[in-house]
C-alpha cells in the first residue's frame, strides 16, 4: 500500500485548484457513497483530486486509480478493511470501470464498513450496467459534462462569469464582461473548448486519444465486444459525423455494418453513454430513453472537428451545440414544427439572417441565432445558451 500513497501524493502535489468544474458545488460531499460518471476526458480524476486537497485531511483519506497495478494482485475490498483498521475515513476510487466485480466489492463495502466513505468515477457507460451488485439505493450519482462556454471563458481568460438560469437566458438578460465581445471566444469554443485540456498544446492529439480509448477499449471492455465489432464501432462513429444530425434508419445501417438491427440500437446507445454522440427524442412525457429517436448528432461540436473528413457544416454545429450544452440541465426534445422543444418552449436555431416565419405562429417559441452578440424579443443568442453551468 505504500506505493499507493506515494502515488496518490505525487497526483495530489501536481493538481491545479485554480479552476474548479461547475459539478463540484452541486456534489453531497458528506454522503457514504458517491458516484461520478462522465465521458472520458471531461476532468473526473482532477475534480476528485481538488476536491482532496481543498477540502481533506491527507491523512484520512487515500486515492486510487482502479487500473493501477496494485490491483493485479489485491483486491478493492482488502485495501478498504486494511484502510477502516487503520484508522482511514475516505476512499476514492478512480476509473472504477477497469476494475472486475467493482459494483459487488463496493456493495460489500459499504454494508460492511459504514464508518468508510467511498467517492469513485466512472464511464458515463456504467449506467447500463447489467446484473451485479444493485447500488442505486446506496450510492448518490452525478454526471461530469465537457466544459460550458462560461467555464471555457472563465478557464482561458481567468475570468469568473456566473451562471445564469434558464429564464435569463430566454429572457435576454445575459451579460458579457466589460468591453469584450463574445462571438470571437464562442467560434474558438466551438473548434476546441469542449474539454478541459482546451489550453494544453496537440489539443486534437489528445481528443483523438480520448476517442480512440473510448471505441477501442472502454465500449469492448463493457460489452464484450472483439476486435471486428469495435471496428463496426468506429465506422458509425463515422457515418455519424459526416452526416450530422440524421435520422436513423436501424435497417440500412445494419446493412452497411453487416450486423442486425438490435445491434445498431445497442451501438448507438453505447456510443451515447460513452460521450461521443447524443440522441434527440421525442417528447413522449414520460422517461425520456422511452422516446423515440428523432435524430442523431455528435455529443459536442470539438468531436465534429476531430471527426468529420471535411469542414463541419454550421448549421449541424449550431444545434449540435444548442443539444449539448442544453441537455446538461434541461431535458431536450424534438419539435415537430421546429428543431427543439424544452418544457413548453420551442426553439429554431440557425444563423444572422433566419427569419421566424417557421414559428411565427407558435406560442412560447424562439429564434435562437449564431453570429450575433445580443438578442431581442425571442430572438436569443446562441452562445448565451453556454452560460447555463
Amino acid at each position: 500500500m505504500e506505493n499507493l500513497i506515494r502515488t496518490f501524493h505525487y497526483y495530489l502535489e501536481n493538481t491545479d485548484v485554480t479552476f474548479v468544474r461547475y459539478l463540484h458545488s452541486q456534489i453531497e460531499w458528506d454522503s457514504r457513497l458517491i458516484s461520478i460518471l462522465g465521458s472520458r476526458g471531461v476532468g473526473k480524476t482532477t475534480l476528485l483530486l481538488q476536491h482532496i486537497k481543498l477540502y481533506d485531511n491527507i491523512e484520512e483519506v487515500l486515492y486510487v486509480s482502479a487500473d493501477d497495478l496494485y490491483f493485479t494482485n489485491h483486491r478493492l475490498y482488502d485495501l478498504a478493511l486494511e484502510l477502516v483498521r487503520n484508522g482511514k475515513k475516505k476512499l476514492y476510487i478512480d476509473e472504477i470501470h477497469k476494475y472486475k466485480n467493482w459494483s459487488q466489492e463496493i456493495k460489500n463495502i459499504y454494508d460492511q464498513m459504514p464508518k468508510l466513505q467511498v467517492v469513485y468515477t466512472g464511464s458515463s457507460i456504467l449506467e447500463l450496467e447489467r446484473g451485479g451488485a444493485d447500488l442505486s439505493r446506496r450510492k448518490l450519482e452525478y454526471y461530469l459534462a465537457g466544459l460550458s462556454f462560461r467555464e471555457y471563458l472563465n478557464i482561458v481568460n481567468k475570468w469568473e462569469l456566473p451562471v445564469y438560469k434558464f429564464d435569463d437566458i430566454i429572457g435576454n438578460r445575459v451579460k458579457f464582461p466589460g468591453n469584450e465581445l463574445p462571438l470571437k471566444h464562442f467560434k474558438e469554443y466551438l473548434q476546441n473548448g469542449y474539454y478541459p485540456f482546451c489550453s494544453e498544446k496537440g489539443y486534437f492529439l489528445r481528443l483523438n486519444s480520448v476517442i480512440n480509448q473510448i471505441i477501442e477499449n472502454d465500449i469492448p471492455m463493457f460489452a464484450g465486444m472483439n476486435i471486428g465489432t469495435a471496428r463496426k464501432l468506429r465506422t458509425l462513429l463515422s457515418i455519424i459525423a459526416d452526416s450530422v444530425p440524421f435520422k436513423p434508419n436501424y435497417t440500412n445501417i445494419a446493412k452497411s455494418l453487416d450486423v442486425n438491427r438490435s445491434s445498431v440500437v445497442d451501438f448507438l446507445i453505447y456510443l451515447e453513454k460513452a460521450g461521443l454522440i447524443k440522441q434527440l427524442r421525442a417528447d413522449t412525457g414520460g422517461i425520456k430513453l422511452l422516446g423515440k429517436v428523432d435524430k442523431v448528432y455528435l455529443n459536442n461540436t470539438n468531436l465534429a472537428y476531430a471527426l468529420s473528413a471535411e469542414k463541419p457544416d454550421i448549421g449541424n454545429l449550431r444545434e449540435t451545440f444548442f443539444f449539448s450544452t442544453m441537455g446538461v440541465t434541461q431535458k431536450v426534445a424534438s419539435s415537430s414544427v421546429s428543431d427543439f422543444l424544452i418544457g413548453k418552449y420551442t426553439f429554431e436555431v440557425g444563423g444572422k439572417n433566419k427569419k421566424k416565419k417557421q414559428i411565427a405562429d407558435v406560442p412560447d417559441s424562439y429564434i435562437v441565432k449564431d453570429d450575433i452578440e445580443y438578442g431581442f424579443g425571442n430572438v436569443l443568442p446562441l452562445w448565451a445558451f453556454g452560460m447555463t453551468y
